[in-house]
């Protein structure tokens, strides 16, 4: 690896970990330096797996001169106090989606780190791969005229068929919405720009759910939060999106995400992956067309946007997968669910600018 490294060092040793770690061992501008987790056992499995890298504990790890920015993989509920430990510690953080369970928890933390000119960035960063955007590109170029409407689903029959431990699916902070709705949102708002006011409903199909995987096969828990929502997300550009996220569906043909424009449509790819298909449909031929690859950083994997955030911050740049992006996006399906709830429309308070797009054959260490 050549130029200026970044130091890393990780918190939280789930299975998400596992990912992070392989690909940001590809990652120019990045190393991995030490991981922590509440059981040390389980940083220093991953630690004599992978030589270079110590266990520490997560107050160590803030404290380690060698770690420049703290990767946050905890569950949901310890996103905020992760968060705002490492900040205090002087550490640049950048986390799993959500940013924190709710506005409340997440707004002190953009405010610490701004006072203290750190950084936080926060995922989904698969918008930052070629799938999002070469949609981005065709958008920008005006390829569908200008962009009035979008859909957007995901559907499935619950993470508890798959995850050994899924109780915090299900828990605040959780549910399709927030589990899943980071990423299509932030590929929303990437693609049509902010969102400005939501009308949304919910339900919860049951209030308990079985474990199907794992040596706690079996097992019941609670379901705490609605596991079907859906509803239409206004742009400030004016598009309408219409949004379903749920835990209820055995299975579906509903497309990801598409979008119409004036002179077209565009369908998008899984905004949970990094590349996939961009096919168009336009006014003069309606036959689903696939776009030439046209932006996006090639071959990208969890961990893209955390050396994006190290580029950014040597060259003291705007990073994409940033803070105040994930904020609005927890605002927004923060309002979804109050909108659930009040049975009415509910006004987004923030806004955000859309992120600069990644330029085609980019690198995360240099675009």
């Amino acid at each position: 690896m050549t130029g200026p490294v970044t130091g890393i060092g990780i918190v939280g040793t789930g299975v998400i970990s596992g990912a992070y770690l392989e690909h940001l061992a590809k990652l120019p501008g990045v190393d991995v330096v030490a991981v922590a987790d509440l059981d040390l056992s389980r940083a220093q499995a991953i630690a004599d797996q992978n030589p270079g890298i110590r266990a520490s504990t997560p107050e160590d790890l803030y404290s380690d001169p060698e770690v420049d920015i703290v990767l946050n993989l905890t569950i949901p509920a310890a996103h905020a106090p992760v968060h705002q430990a490492a900040l205090q510690a002087g550490k640049h953080v950048y986390g799993e989606k959500p940013l924190a369970v709710d506005r409340a928890e997440a707004e002190p933390l953009l405010k610490l780190a701004a006072a203290n000119n750190l950084r936080i960035g926060c995922a989904p960063d698969t918008v930052l791969g070629t799938g999002t955007q070469t949609a981005r590109a065709a958008l920008d170029r005006g390829d569908i005229g200008v962009p009035t409407a979008a859909t957007a689903s995901f559907v499935a029959p619950g993470h508890e068929l798959w995850h050994p431990a899924p109780e915090f699916y299900y828990q605040p902070g959780g549910g399709p919405l927030l589990d899943m709705g980071p990423y299509y949102v932030t590929s929303l708002v990437t693609l049509l720009g902010p969102v400005r006011r939501v009308t949304a409903r919910a339900g919860r199909s049951q209030e308990q759910r079985k474990v199907h995987t794992g040596p706690r096969a079996g097992q019941t828990f609670a379901v705490e939060v609605p596991t079907h929502v859906t509803g239409v997300l206004e742009h400030e550009s004016g598009a309408l999106t219409t949004v379903l996220m749920s835990f209820d569906v055995w299975a579906s043909r509903q497309p990801r995400i598409e979008i119409h424009g004036t002179e077209g449509s565009l369908s998008v790819p899984d905004p949970n992956n990094f590349d996939g298909k961009v096919e168009i449909a336009t006014a003069t031929n309606r036959d689903w067309t696939e776009l030439p690859v046209a932006g996006g950083y090639a071959g990208a994997g969890r961990g893209v946007g955390v050396a994006d955030m190290a580029r950014a911050l040597r060259t003291n740049e705007p990073h994409r997968a940033s803070g105040a992006l994930a904020y609005h996006v927890l605002d927004v399906l923060e309002s979804v669910l109050e909108s659930a709830a009040q049975d009415q429309s509910v006004d987004v308070a923030s806004t955000v600018e859309r992120p600069a797009a990644v330029p085609l054959g980019a690198s995360p260490d240099t675009a």
